[in-house]
This record gives C-alpha cells, sequence and structure tokens, in this order.
C-alpha cells in the first residue's frame, strides 16, 4: 500500500471515530463508489462543499491531467454512499453541465478557494458532481 492509501485511511478511520472531523483539516466527506473495473466498494476522503440541500464533489485531483479514479467508479456507476458528520445516505451521483456547472463550480470556489488554482493547472474542465440527499 502506497503512503497516499496509508494516509486516506488513517484520515477515514478518524473521520469516522470523530463524528466527520478530522484534525488539521477542512470539513470532509467520505464519498463510496463502486469500483469500475473491480466492482468493489471505494471510500475517497473530499472537501465538503454544500450548495444548499445538496453536497458538491470536484474531481480536482490537485488540477492533475487525470480525472481522479473516484470520478471513472461513479461514471460507470453512480450510486454512491455519502458520509457527512455523521450522517450517512445512498444517492445517484450527478454530473453538472454547462450554466449549472458554472454555478456550482463558483460555490466551490468559495468555500475552497485553491479548486481555481486546480482548475488554472489543467486543460481539462474539473468536473462538478451533485449528491443530493433523498426526500425524507
Amino acid at each position: 500500500m502506497n503512503n497516499w492509501n496509508e494516509r486516506n485511511k488513517a484520515v477515514i478511520e478518524e473521520f469516522r471515530a470523530h463524528g466527520g472531523k478530522v484534525k488539521g483539516w477542512a470539513p470532509l466527506i467520505l464519498l463510496t463508489t463502486t469500483g469500475a473495473r473491480t466492482g468493489r466498494p471505494r471510500i475517497a476522503p473530499l472537501m465538503l462543499v454544500t450548495d444548499g440541500d445538496r453536497i458538491l464533489a470536484v474531481a480536482s485531483k490537485g488540477g492533475h491531467p487525470k480525472h481522479p479514479e473516484w470520478y471513472f467508479n461513479l461514471l460507470a456507476h453512480p450510486e454512491v454512499t455519502v458520509e457527512v458528520g455523521s450522517e450517512k445516505f445512498d444517492t445517484t451521483a450527478r454530473i453538472l453541465t454547462g450554466h449549472e456547472r458554472e454555478q456550482a463550480f463558483r460555490r466551490a470556489v468559495e468555500v475552497f478557494p485553491p479548486y481555481a488554482e486546480y482548475q488554472k493547472k489543467t486543460t481539462r474542465e474539473l468536473p462538478v458532481i451533485a449528491l443530493e440527499r433523498p426526500a425524507k
């Protein structure tokens, strides 16, 4: 296992042990996707960006030229599980496009300004994904 996986494992454990809080980190969510090739669950810690009742996930990978693995997983299997704080819910991820994506990306930059820098570092448009809580 590489250092990235070890770090993510530690973050996930602390998140779950402390009701969604991870010392030294901005607010996070845990996004569980189904592996596109393996079919196994994969967990990614992501920045918490709220937009009204929904959560936005930005597939930034720090401005890397390629999309993160979790993004390819949700393209293949859009049914995901979201953990935010002590709340956990299942939803269908929806990739935003056009004007809706632009508005959501602006909101994400308001919450986490480095997203703007990540976008400048790459030629790919950073995908923005809506994660909506199920109706009660």
